[in-house]
This record gives C-alpha cells, structure tokens and sequence, in this order.
C-alpha cells in the first residue's frame, strides 16, 4: 500500500506538487518576459499618437503582470493547502472538489457551486457599485440644473 501524505497518497501527492511547481515554473517565466517586455519611459520626444498607443501597452503589460503575480499566489496557496492536506476541498462548503476542476484549474480554492456563488457576489457588488456612482452623478447634474 502506497504511503499517505496528509491524506493522499504518496503518488497523488507528488503527483498534485509537480504539476503546480510546473505552473509556478510557468508563470515566473512569463512574469519575467513582461517585466523585461515592458518599456522603460522613453526620453526621446513623440507625437502624442504614438505616446498614447506606448501608454496603452504599457499598461496592458502592468495589468497582465498583475494578473500573472495573482496567479501565482494562488498557486503558492495551493501548495500550502497541499502540505496541510487540505487540497481538494472548498474552502467555503468544505465538499470536495471536482477532480475535473482541478485538472482546469489545480490552484481551485473552491467548488464550482461556491465559485459561481462568489463572481455571483463580486458581480452583484460592482453593479451596487455603478449603480451608487450613477446615482452621484445624477444628484450632481440635477442639483446643477436646479442653480442655472
């Protein structure tokens, strides 16, 4: 019988660890090309075409960089719930996780349920969000039209 590791065993455990080094493996690498990718400001003097497509990169280069070092804790996360012997559950219902969500996504913190539950959420507060802010301006208009 083959040896457990927090639960799994010693197969599945190696198994699960090199597949998500991989990944971090991956992801470092691209956050590297990105970092070296992306430009320093540039001293000479353009038109402001060519600076404004420059910005746009840039920063489309810092939201990628962003979303990649995200990525990347997400991993680190998912080797720690690995070594504690958590990997696989949701952290939010506690159920297992699919092995075919895992297989998507390895670094999954939650179910699918509770995943759609919280963009649900994240979704449900942005529109709150836009919501109050049309209101502001709303109130802002009104009470100028209300002075002219």
């Amino acid at each position: 019988m083959a040896r457990k590791i927090q639960g799994i065993d010693r197969e599945r455990y190696l198994v699960l660890k090199g597949l998500l080094e991989e990944r971090r493996r991956e992801i470092q690498e691209k956050l590297r090309s990105l970092r070296e990718s992306v430009p320093a400001e540039a001293a000479d003097v353009r038109d402001a075409e060519e600076q404004s497509v420059d910005d746009f990169v840039r920063e489309v280069d810092i939201a990628l960089m962003q979303m990649k070092s995200e990525t990347l804790a997400r991993i680190d996360e998912a080797i720690s719930r690995l070594e504690r012997g958590t990997y696989g559950r949701c952290q939010e219902c506690g159920e297992e996780i699919s092995e075919a969500r895992l297989t998507a996504v390895p670094f999954a913190p939650l179910c699918r349920g509770c995943q759609e539950e919280a963009e649900s959420r994240i979704r449900a507060e942005r529109a709150t969000r836009a919501f109050a802010r049309l209101q502001r301006e709303l109130a802002s208009v009104t009470l100028r039209a209300g002075r002219e």
